[in-house]
C-alpha cells in the first residue's frame, strides 16, 4: 500500500459504553441496542480495522503483511517485527471501568510463556496474559474525563479513611499506619484485595455509611458512593480513597505507564497504547482477578498525577510527549484556509477527523481525499509526505 487510504474500524460494546456518545461525536447514524465503548483503529487479532484498497475492503493485519516497509516505514518493521506498534481508540465511558494495572515488557513475556505452559487456552475464563508485549498507554480528553491513577500519598489515605471509618478503624490500615512507604502501602492493599466476601461487604458498607454523612466535602466520597451503586459490596469501592482522582479537560491526557494501578471513571477520550491486550484487574469487576500477579505487577509508590498538555509546533500541530517508543498522539488544528504540512521523515500514522472537514492530499502530486467529520484514514510511509 503505497497510498492514504480510508479506514473502516470496528466498535467494540461493552456494558460500561454509552448508547449515543460515539454516535454523537462522530456523526454515525447506526444506532446499537449495545453501549458502544470503543472505537478500535489497528491491527489487534480480536478485532483488526479494514482499509480500502482499489475499492476493496481488506484486513490492515493482511494489507501490512504484504509490504510491511512500504506501510510501516524500514526503521518501524525492523523495531516492532513487522506489526503496527500501537493501537488507537476512542473510548467513551457513560460507568466506570474495573481497576487495572498492565505489565512491562519483561513481565508480560514472562507470564504470557508460563501461561502457554500451564495450557490455559488464549480464550479462557482465568487468561492474563494475551500476549507478551507491554501496555503503556496515553488518554487525552474529548469530552470532561475522570480517571483514578496511581497511589495517593500515605498520609493522604490515612486522613480520607479516618474520616469514613469514625471511630472504627479498620485492621487492614494498620501496615499502613506503621510504615507509610511502598512497603506499607503493599500490604495494605494486599489486606484489601484479600479480604473474603463477607468482609469486603462488611468494610464497604460501613464506608458507605461513613461517606454519606460527608459525601460533599471531597470528591473521593463521592466517588465511593458513586462505584457502590454500580458494584455494590465489592473492596474496589474503596478505590477513591486510596487513589489518585483526576478530572481531565477537554485537550488534557494522562499517561500509564507499566505497573500503574488505574480506572477510567467517565467521559469521552482518545486513547493510544502499545498493541497488547494484558491487564491484570484489581477490582470493580466480574472478570477474573489472579491476586498474586496482581500484587507482582503493581508499582506501590505514591505519585501525584502530572496531566500532559501539548507542546504546540509551528505548524498547527500539538504534540503530546510521553516515554513510549510505540506510539505518539499529536492534534492537529486548523481554520479556514490554515494547511498544514505534514514532516517529511515520518512512519506509518492513523488520522481521524474530530470536526469540519477538508480535502488531505500527498504531496508528490499523488491523490486527494476528502475527509469530514467520523473519518478515520491511515498514511503509509511510503508516501513522502501530505497536507
Amino acid at each position: 500500500m503505497e497510498h492514504i487510504s480510508i479506514l473502516k474500524n470496528p466498535v467494540q460494546k461493552y456494558a460500561w459504553g454509552s448508547g449515543t456518545a460515539l454516535q454523537s461525536l462522530l456523526d454515525w447514524p447506526e444506532l446499537w441496542e449495545e453501549p458502544a465503548a470503543e472505537l478500535w483503529m489497528g491491527v489487534h487479532p480480536k478485532a483488526p480495522s479494514k482499509v480500502q484498497v482499489d475499492g476493496d475492503w481488506r484486513s490492515l493485519t493482511d494489507v501490512i503483511a504484504d509490504d510491511p516497509v512500504s506501510v510501516l516505514g524500514a526503521d518501524v518493521a525492523k523495531q516492532f517485527s513487522n506489526r503496527l506498534p500501537f493501537l488507537f481508540k476512542i473510548l467513551a465511558a457513560d460507568r466506570p471501568l474495573s481497576i487495572q494495572v498492565h505489565p512491562d515488557m519483561e513481565q508480560a513475556r514472562e507470564g504470557f510463556f508460563r501461561e502457554n505452559r500451564n495450557n490455559i487456552p488464549f480464550d479462557a475464563y482465568n487468561r492474563s496474559y494475551k500476549d507478551a508485549c507491554h501496555k503503556p498507554e496515553c488518554l487525552c480528553a474529548v469530552t470532561r474525563f475522570t480517571a483514578m491513577k496511581g497511589f495517593r500519598a500515605p498520609e493522604d489515605i490515612l486522613n480520607l479513611m479516618d474520616q469514613v471509618f469514625v471511630g472504627t478503624p479498620i485492621k487492614e490500615l494498620y501496615p499502613l499506619r506503621k510504615e507509610k512507604n511502598a512497603a506499607g502501602m503493599k500490604r495494605f492493599f494486599t489486606s484489601l484485595v484479600s479480604m473474603d466476601r463477607t468482609r469486603q461487604t462488611q468494610v464497604v458498607n460501613e464506608a458507605v455509611r461513613g461517606a454519606q454523612r460527608i459525601a460533599g466535602e471531597n470528591p473521593a466520597f463521592y466517588w465511593l458512593l458513586e462505584l457502590n451503586r454500580e458494584y455494590p459490596g465489592d473492596a474496589g469501592v474503596l478505590s477513591p480513597l486510596f487513589l489518585n482522582l483526576v478530572d481531565l479537560s477537554p485537550g488534557e491526557a494522562i499517561y500509564v505507564p507499566a505497573g500503574e494501578l488505574h480506572a477510567y471513571l467517565s467521559g469521552v477520550g482518545m486513547e493510544i497504547m502499545a498493541s497488547s491486550d494484558n491487564v491484570l484487574r484489581g477490582g470493580l469487576t466480574p472478570k477474573h482477578m489472579d491476586i498474586p500477579e496482581l500484587l507482582n505487577i503493581v508499582n506501590f509508590t505514591s505519585n501525584p498525577v502530572q496531566k500532559q498538555r501539548p507542546r504546540a509546533d509551528d505548524n498547527f500541530e500539538r504534540i503530546y510527549k510521553t516515554p513510549a517508543d510505540e506510539f505518539q498522539l499529536t492534534e492537529i488544528v486548523l481554520n479556514g484556509d490554515e494547511r498544514f504540512t505534514s514532516k517529511k521523515k515520518r512512519s506509518v500514522e492513523i488520522l481521524i477527523c474530530m470536526a469540519g472537514e477538508g480535502l488531505i492530499e500527498e504531496l508528490d502530486g499523488g491523490q486527494t481525499l476528502p475527509l469530514k467529520k467520523g473519518m478515520s484514514i491511515i498514511v503509509p510511509s511510503a508516501v513522502p509526505g501530505y497536507a
